[in-house]
């Protein structure tokens, strides 16, 4: 079996000292949708400063201004921003450190080779999608990225180093290595910090690594043999829509580009799944505009095959549901000020959150409700789940354990399955690179 270069050091563009470097780092564009308050407190922020607030599209406002201007606007910025020297240029790997609320998350920028991904559900690549992709979403990152000068990417890729060989051996010389970027970040969402990896030889010993992973002996020893559904390197843990746009744009272009374009690679974080402050935090839902309440629709598809209670708190129903033993299925209902936990008697799916995104499915194709988002936090599921015609669906965590394992055997997960963290400690926005 061929063994593909599967990762690449990058060029990578940094914001120049001259650039006030608090404005510069923003949020991953996925996070907040619906919450108008974090938007408006980040634009003030931000003012009329260079940053990437400005070559970026929050997914908050799609369907709320006028798309096409805005994405020539975004293309316009980061052509004036390359113009005005905002960057400054860095060739190889980097060091990230960001601190969130329960320490210290560490992970490796690089670039990955597009022609080794792929996110369909029966994939063999060696680099795998995490959650089933919704086409909708790839459209409008697609007309941002066809003719963007620029990559801003958010994209966290987790690799399965249980012997911890790749990022731990770099922490540990952190302290030695050139600082490119230290930087508080908005909205107390902790700091980061970017280390310079532009040595040979802590290049060699990275790519050493990622070589050895691909071994026929190693891939045996994580999961037992070896075939084309165990010869996996890296899955996405954040940014599965935003890698999959780089893929579509790629695979569009590439017999025009030619092989050695730069855009078959794409900017990416590596973080390794077995560090233990790796959370894996789930993603919560909520309906708009119901037609019919959320309890009555479970009610009329499942019958006596659920279980409710209704609990006197919202944080009570959280922590019910947190320690549901294991085996069970139980996830949280907000609605008209109430709380409720729901137990299945019988598991539609595998995991909780298929089983309810199942029953989700069905009841949009039925007009039960107008739409659906993807809340990332509890406080934020309850601020939006607490307006008039909404409802909230509180989920379950979902366990590090067997997870590669589980997506060799099943593909991929339900989508929007886990998010890796809290909202506010989601990637920020810091590098960028050259695709065009």
């Amino acid at each position: 079996m061929k063994k593909p270069n599967i990762l690449k050091s990058p060029d990578i563009l940094l914001p120049a000292k001259k650039v006030d470097q608090h404005k510069w780092a923003t949020i991953a564009c996925d996070q907040y949708t619906s919450n108008k308050a974090y938007w408006e407190s980040v634009e003030s922020i931000v003012g009329d400063a260079p940053s990437t607030l400005k070559i970026t599209f929050p997914e908050f406002y799609l369907g709320k201004i006028d798309e096409t201007q805005k994405i020539k606007d975004i293309q316009q910025t980061m052509e004036q921003y390359l113009e005005d020297d905002v960057f400054v240029a860095h060739h190889g790997m980097i060091l990230v450190e960001r601190k969130i609320d329960n320490g210290y998350r560490y992970g490796l920028m690089a670039t990955i080779d597009l022609e080794d991904y792929d996110y369909s559900r029966t994939s063999t690549s060696w680099i795998r999608a995490t959650e089933g992709t919704v086409a909708e979403r790839i459209p409008p990152r697609m007309r941002i990225r066809e003719g963007a000068p620029l990559e801003v990417p958010h994209i966290l890729v987790l690799i399965d180093d249980d012997q911890k060989k790749l990022i731990e051996p770099l922490i540990a010389i952190k302290d030695t290595l050139p600082v490119l970027y230290d930087i508080e970040l908005m909205e107390n969402s902790g700091h980061v910090r970017g280390y310079s990896l532009a040595d040979p030889k802590i290049e060699k010993q990275i790519m050493d690594v990622i070589a050895a992973g691909q071994t026929d002996e190693e891939i045996a020893r994580k999961y037992g043999v070896v075939n084309d559904h165990t010869s996996i390197q890296f899955v996405i843990g954040d940014g599965n829509h935003s890698l999959a746009t780089a893929k579509a744009i790629w695979e569009k272009y590439k017999g025009e580009w030619g092989m050695d374009h730069p855009a078959r690679y794409a900017m990416v974080e590596i973080e390794n799944l077995h560090d233990p402050i790796m959370a894996f935090e789930p993603i919560h839902r909520v309906l708009f505009n119901e037609k019919l309440s959320l309890l009555d629709m479970l009610k009329n598809r499942f019958g006596s095959q659920i279980a409710i209670k209704e609990i006197d708190t919202a944080e009570n129903m959280f922590a019910e549901i947190e320690a549901t033993p294991l085996g069970e299925q139980s996830f949280g209902i907000l609605e008209d000020g109430k709380n409720f936990k729901v137990t299945f008697i019988e598991c539609p799916a595998a995991l909780c959150v298929g089983s309810v995104q199942q029953f989700l499915d069905q009841c949009k194709e039925k007009a039960d409700f107008e739409e659906i988002d993807y809340i990332h936090g509890k406080e934020d599921l309850i601020n939006t789940a607490a307006e008039k015609g909404n409802a909230g669906i509180y989920l379950p965590p979902v366990q590090k354990g067997g997870f590669f394992q589980g997506i060799i055997q099943d593909g991929v997960l339900p989508r929007k399955t886990f998010s890796m963290g809290e909202a506010h400690e989601k990637r920020f926005y810091v590098e960028s690179r050259r695709i065009l």
